[in-house]
């Protein structure tokens, strides 16, 4: 412990960004670097706790607390106060293949459990850790470092996001031949389209990282369906291995009157087609447009918040998003206690840019919709809402009650599903003849990861259903592990 007296002798300071009307313009990340001097003082005010909750990544009341890829989180926050940032680098490269991603997009469970949150805002673990690793970058530290042996052994992973990706970087630094199948036009799955640009850079960052593991050995093949321009049976013959990690990609829907209308579309069509013509450099390709338009987004989630941060972009004219849940206290309520991931009143980039540009927050919460009106060219042009307050049913679970008295029409000529997704697509599970659990997930056991066929494994959302990134992280190198363990009979993959 480089400073003990750091957490009293330092504030928590977040790294400044540009401002929200200056950034809506542009599809660029908006985080500034901190000089370094900061980040060190930062470091400065870990405490290395005998217990570093931190880094335990223990799911608690259903959600992670700590970190779920047990990130070495003091040790590299005390090498950042004493300036060594090759060896922080190291160590956090111990367990995570990708800090720049983590860096960018991870809500920070990490945060929600540091001990000195408890008294005092937490320790910036997630901008220490990006700002690690693109040090790491800009020194030339981070390059190809292909294994020395090869096992001669085949491996065919499913899916290129961030399950898929940790996966491959385990298995091809063990030795083994991976081939990623995706079936966009690039790798990279969630990271490459379903995040938006300015939260995370595809060209300067996401590709960065893909033409390493390149040089590395994986080879990825885009393009290819499993089940449709590749036959399912293909992989199981010509491969000695095969991890499954396609995601959760079957969207919620929202089965009301007018569901059938023109300009309503599923977060993740929007936010696909909307980075697939930044990256092909066409603003004038296919892509579903917010410009000039009143968008009603129906969801409060990350995918919400993306939704919301986009169509700024693209000039809408209002911005509303509707949230069934209540609105979160301002400060952890009491059956919401440390170390849990604190459930307050946050706001995101999007709804901070939305409430730059149009005065105010524009979630509206404990809210829902219930009939979508179309005009005369069956087009949306009309959202009916109304209050709900949540009441236990015969059986004892919660549901949302309309609340009579509380109607009202919202304009709207867009509107973004975002309620999340259930599972994952069905045909490739079904062309294999996989079991699947209650939830139509991939079953296949937490930690092995096996599924009901002999050499074929299942990994994130897939598996464990929708979920964060790190999670996904966590369990694509898991997967790996288990899988080395099938094709050698040990493993010396953590």
């Amino acid at each position: 412990m480089g400073k003990p007296t750091g957490f009293i002798e330092y504030l928590r300071e977040a790294p400044s960004e540009v401002s929200p009307l200056d950034r809506i313009r542009n599809w660029d990340e908006f985080h500034l670097p901190m000089p370094e001097e900061r980040l060190r003082n930062q470091g400065a005010r870990c405490m290395d706790c005998g217990t570093p909750f931190c880094h335990t990544g223990e799911v608690i009341s259903g959600m992670a607390s700590g970190c779920p890829i047990n990130n070495l989180i003091p040790e590299w926050n005390d090498l950042i106060y004493r300036g060594l940032w090759r060896d922080a680098l190291d160590r956090l490269h111990k367990t995570n293949n990708f800090p720049e991603f983590t860096g960018r997009v991870c809500p920070a469970p990490c945060e929600g459990s540091c001990v000195l949150g408890i008294t005092s805002p937490p320790v910036t673990i997630k901008n220490i850790e990006y700002s690690i690793a693109e040090k790491g970058w800009e020194e030339g530290w981070i390059t190809p470092n292909p294994p020395t042996q090869r096992t001669g052994k085949q491996v065919a992973i499913v899916g290129s996001g961030p399950a898929g990706l940790a996966a491959a970087a385990q298995l091809n630094t063990a030795g083994h031949w991976v081939t990623v199948y995706e079936r966009a036009d690039r790798p990279g799955g969630l990271l490459m389209y379903g995040i938006p640009n300015m939260k995370l850079d595809k060209e300067a960052v996401v590709m960065r990282r893909l033409n390493v593991l390149e040089a590395e050995g994986v080879t990825f093949v885009c393009n290819t369906e499993i089940g449709k321009d590749l036959p399912s049976e293909t992989l199981l013959k010509d491969f000695d291995a095969v991890v499954l990690c396609t995601g959760a990609t079957r969207p919620r829907d929202l089965s009301i009157a007018g569901r059938d209308l023109k300009g309503i579309h599923f977060a993740m069509e929007f936010l696909t087609e909307n980075t697939k013509t930044i990256l092909d450099h066409n603003r004038n390709g296919h892509y579903i447009s917010a410009a000039g338009k009143d968008v009603v987004i129906i969801g409060g989630g990350d995918t919400g918040t993306d939704c919301v941060g986009t169509s700024l972009r693209h000039g809408c004219n209002s911005m509303t998003q509707l949230e069934i849940m209540p609105k979160p206290p301002d400060i952890r309520a009491a059956n919401n206690p440390w170390p849990e991931w604190p459930k307050i009143y946050r706001l995101d980039y999007g709804q901070e840019e939305a409430a730059a540009k149009f005065g105010e927050d524009p979630r509206v919460y404990i809210n829902t919709a219930t009939k979508f009106e179309g005009d005369e060219t069956g087009h949306v042009k009309a959202v009916h809402t109304v209050q709900v307050q949540w009441e236990r049913n015969d059986q004892g679970k919660f549901i949302p009650q309309h609340v009579p008295g509380t109607e009202k029409v919202v304009p709207a000529q867009l509107v973004l599903l975002a309620m999340g997704f259930l599972g994952p697509e069905q045909p490739l599970l079904d062309t294999l003849g996989l079991e699947r659990d209650a939830r139509s997930n991939v079953k296949a056991d937490y930690g092995k990861y096996t599924t009901s066929i002999p050499g074929v494994f299942a990994a994130g959302d897939c598996r464990r259903g929708q979920s964060l990134v790190v999670w996904a992280f966590n369990e694509g190198r898991g997967a790996a592990r288990e899988c080395d363990r099938y094709l050698m009979g040990v493993t010396n993959l953590p």
